[in-house]
């Protein structure tokens, strides 16, 4: 038997790194046949990583069987995995995101759930002294995961516990930590050969505000006048993108990483009252800046109002 280690649709570098992380650890540390997958082709600075460090692409794969043997990391939610897998044997869950709410499972199983910015950080400390036994291109996939989620510490998710183990990654690995992650913002700012519709769904999550459905967007880049400079034609993607997902609205929240803020893209008088409500914005156009937003995990999804 394999375990399947995979992390959620639209697979980030979190959830790209992650499964490749746990399922060496499974398969060379406690002796259990594991293999990571991706439920979705990985987003540019998610390929650069698995470039970077001479790693494979996980097989992509569009559901699971009945009874099959997987671990879930970097989610919980339902709704950023395979249709089938409350029929799958979920034997571990890993994550740092809030509690969601219904998973079954075919009996008791492992399941840490911390707050702190990433998904490797919490693998580090689950490994203990065995983490020293990660190779090279392991530990360049840890520690791009966490200057990932953290946009090398400028999100407010960021913990001392991300800190600590980018700094031993570091020191080991022979990294330049400010270099690195320029490196690793440029692979993502790289957008120009995404259609709107991909770009909206690259880094997205589904959440329901008040009995409306919204399609959570958020593009992360060093370089927001590439998608700011095709703002007209992302709005006018929207409603077709809200019909195909099944939600009511798309809210597109474009992070500079460097300004340390986010400019929201405001296509109608819904997301200018979302705008309002939820981040106390003034709206008198079609987008709006919003200073010090950078987290859709802490910042936007728990300010979200209508």
């Amino acid at each position: 038997m394999t375990i399947k280690v995979f992390g959620h649709l639209a697979p980030d570098t979190d959830s790209t790194g992650s499964p490749l992380i746990w399922a060496w650890y499974l398969s060379e540390i406690k002796g259990t046949p594991a293999e990571a997958k991706l439920l979705g082709e990985p987003n540019t600075e998610a390929a650069f990583v698995l470039e970077r460090w001479n790693l494979d692409k996980p097989e992509i794969i569009s559901d699971v069987a009945d009874g099959e043997a997987v671990v879930i990391v970097d989610t919980n939610n339902p709704a950023e995995l395979p249709a089938n897998i409350n029929g799958a044997d979920v034997q571990a869950i890993i994550d740092h995101h809030k509690l969601v709410g219904g998973l079954e499972t075919k009996g008791p199983i492992d399941i840490t759930v911390r707050p702190v910015a990433c998904t490797a950080t919490i693998m580090y400390d689950l490994m203990g002294d065995d983490a020293a036994k990660m190779p090279e291109a392991i530990k360049g996939a840890m520690l791009s995961c966490i200057l990932s989620d953290t946009l090398e510490f400028r999100s407010p998710t960021t913990t001392d516990a991300d800190r600590a183990v980018v700094a031993k990654l570091a020191a080991e690995l022979g990294v330049d930590v400010t270099a690195y992650a320029g490196e690793l913002f440029a692979a993502k700012s790289d957008v120009s050969a995404f259609s709107d519709a991909e770009l909206i769904r690259m880094d997205s999550k589904k959440y329901e505000v008040s009995g409306t459905n919204f399609r959570v967007s958020v593009l992360e880049t060093t370089a927001p006048e590439i998608p700011l400079g095709r703002k007209e034609s992302l709005m006018a993607s929207m409603p077709a993108v809200a019909k195909e997902d099944g939600v009511d609205e798309v809210l597109l929240f474009i992070v500079d990483i460097l300004k340390e803020e986010a400019t929201l893209l405001v296509p109608n008088d819904t997301v200018k009252t979302v705008a309002e409500k939820s981040f106390g914005a003034t709206v008198t156009g079609d987008s709006v800046v919003l200073p010090g937003i950078m987290s859709r995990k802490k910042q936007i999804i728990p300010s979200l109002a209508l």
